[in-house]
């Protein structure tokens, strides 16, 4: 250690069980680089899930809403603070990170995020400027610290489970001493980082849905969107106690609230039927008439309008449904505790590739009505009045703008997910997002 420590990251590299791998490492600083080229090699030798885990100092300003707040009795940051403990007895490294206050982001490899549907791990729009996106905790960069230090932290002692889960932290079978078998800790970042990202992606479309039907005034649109908002609270407790590692029951009403999920994605892939209907029946290469757009997709030249709710509820019914996913697939992989990370992608990859279809296919449609070419108004009279060409121009503006909010770019990245652990234990893990390059 140096009297420098700002500059230092202790860092674990963890596994989600027994691997083989050779000492890719030695112990002793690395910088950010190092660090990723390591990730990457052990993502690609090994046979189980690799992570990383680093701790940084708790910034001065943490919007804490973002995330999930956790208790200090919950498996999560029980795991967490058993890592901790345990390394400090045992590597010098980690000493510093004894009192567990700080900024703990644990990176998932590309290849390893892959496995989780990018449909849930696509960056979130933010407020403010058209295309800005929500980037790390600190700084849209998605860097914490730009000139750290990256020290391995060395091997910690086997620990016992907590809540039922297999062992928390041991050293990987004939591999390097770095390597930190920590499966329910990564299941349970993974798990709470990817249903905070859906919850976020929730609230974004809340917000727009609300602000377009108070212009609308539709009561069918307002029902379907009450009828969703309403599951919220069940989903939200059944999560809290599935990240207990406890059993949702009937009482929660998660299946009624999973019965309206699945309608509303019924009424998803009816209304995207018609609008790829509509697409593919009008001329290709040749202008299209306003009017004619309208028909199929009402409001689409206006700033709010029917067809842009349509857009949102899907966007609510998907979020929804995602955390969903996230939570049936946590219950499958505690039923096995001595295959936590295999039994939790297992669920994870099949029920979501309907989801990520879906999204590619709404995608699709805005792509091509962002490419349309308006036509000139139809009539009889040679000049047309000035408000006449402003709202036709207006109107091209907003279909254009259709095309920008799709995520063009679906290549796997590696993953972020940050965790804020306070002094007296108590955690909240923020969206898992992608890490920019």
């Amino acid at each position: 250690m140096t009297d420098d420590r700002k500059g230092l990251v202790p860092v674990w590299t963890l596994a989600t069980g027994d691997v083989r791998l050779p000492v890719l490492t030695e112990d002793g600083p690395m910088t950010a680089e190092r660090l990723t080229e390591l990730r990457g090699a052990l993502a690609a030798l090994a046979d189980e899930p690799i992570a990383t885990l680093e701790v940084h100092p708790l910034p001065d300003k943490l919007d804490r809403g973002r995330g999930i707040p956790l208790d200090a009795a919950s498996p999560l940051a029980q795991h967490l603070s058993q890592l901790i403990t345990q390394s400090a007895r045992s590597s010098s490294s980690a000493t510093a990170t004894a009192g567990g206050e700080g900024l703990y982001r644990m990176v998932i490899p590309a290849k390893l995020a892959a496995q989780y549907g990018q449909g849930c791990l696509r960056s979130m729009q933010a407020k403010g400027a058209a295309g800005a996106i929500h980037g790390a905790i600190v700084g849209s960069s998605g860097k914490i610290t730009g000139a750290a230090t990256f020290v391995p932290v060395g091997q910690v002692a086997t620990a016992g489970a907590v809540g039922g889960a297999s062992a928390t932290a041991g050293v990987a079978v004939g591999g390097s001493a770095m390597l930190t078998v920590a499966a329910p800790l990564v299941l349970m970042a993974v798990a709470v980082g990817m249903s905070a990202h859906a919850d976020g992606k929730r609230q974004q479309a809340i917000e727009h849905i609300t602000e377009m039907l108070e212009q609308l005034q539709e009561q069918e649109l307002e029902q379907e969107h009450s009828t969703l908002d309403g599951c919220r609270d069940a989903i939200d407790k059944a999560t809290a106690i599935l990240l207990d590692q406890g059993r949702p029951g009937v009482s929660l009403g998660l299946d009624s609230a999973v019965h309206a999920i699945n309608s509303a994605l019924g009424a998803v892939d009816r209304r995207l039927a018609k609008w790829q209907s509509a697409l593919d029946k009008l001329p290709e290469g040749q202008a299209v008439d306003l009017g004619t757009l309208t028909k199929s997709f009402p409001g689409i030249g206006d700033h709010g309008g029917i067809f842009r709710a349509h857009l949102q509820l899907a966007t609510l019914a998907i979020a929804l449904k995602r955390r969903v996913v996230i939570l049936q697939a946590v219950e499958h992989a505690q039923d096995d505790p001595n295959n936590l990370f295999e039994s939790f992608t297992r669920v994870l990859k099949r029920d979501q590739r309907r989801l990520d279809a879906l999204e590619s296919s709404l995608a699709g449609v805005l792509v091509r009505l962002s490419t349309l070419e308006l036509a000139r108004p139809h009539g009889l009279r040679p000049v047309f009045t000035t408000a006449e060409v402003d709202r036709l121009m207006r109107a091209a503006h907003r279909i254009r703008l259709l095309g920008e909010g799709v995520v063009g770019d679906s290549r796997p990245a590696d993953v972020a997910i940050d965790i804020a652990r306070g002094d007296d234990g108590s955690v909240v893990v923020f969206p898992a997002l992608p890490v920019s390059p």
